[in-house]
């Protein structure tokens, strides 16, 4: 029975879903992966930095856990496509997906954790330190909105049961 006479839409086979929600997946890889390779290499050239060596250890700290975390990232949306490569051609594409659409999340969810740290720091050097927080949690709060809670919502208010 193809999807369209199941009621979901598509008729295309198993085969072709998982094509499709590869290239799917591949394309979200694109954007999140260019801005978190742009944020890791700007944070690695900071140590070599003239003004590095005048942070505070705290602020040192941040930026350490800042670049671990742009790391994890990093290897979190290049996972798939090593994933992929790994397990081409033993006819395991739909589990592809699966694994690559979790560690796309995973990596979202870090570069979320990578954004927040690195702006934290950044605005710890730059202003105020009692300014911080109130700088941070709005772009923060942003972040979430833009990225969770819009695509859960209208997944939730005009979704249809069923794999995209």
């Amino acid at each position: 029975m193809s999807d369209r006479e199941n009621g979901r839409g598509r008729d295309e086979t198993a085969d072709e879903r998982a094509d499709r929600q590869w290239q799917d997946v591949l394309q979200e890889i694109r954007v999140a992966q260019t801005g978190v390779q742009i944020l890791l290499g700007f944070l690695l050239t900071v140590v070599f930095t003239p003004r590095f060596v005048d942070l505070s250890s705290t602020d040192k700290t941040i930026y350490v856990v800042t670049v671990i975390l742009g790391s994890l990232a990093t290897g979190a949306l290049i996972g798939p496509v090593s994933f992929h490569r790994l397990v081409s051609g033993h006819r395991l594409k739909p589990q592809a997906v699966v694994w690559a659409s979790r560690l796309v999340m995973t990596g979202i969810l870090l570069l979320l954790a990578t954004l927040t740290s690195a702006l934290f720091l950044i605005l710890r050097v730059a202003t105020d330190d009692s300014l911080v927080a109130w700088l941070v949690a709005p772009v923060l709060a942003w972040y979430l909105l833009c990225w969770f809670a819009l695509p859960l919502w209208a997944r939730r208010r005009h979704g249809q049961n069923g794999d995209a």
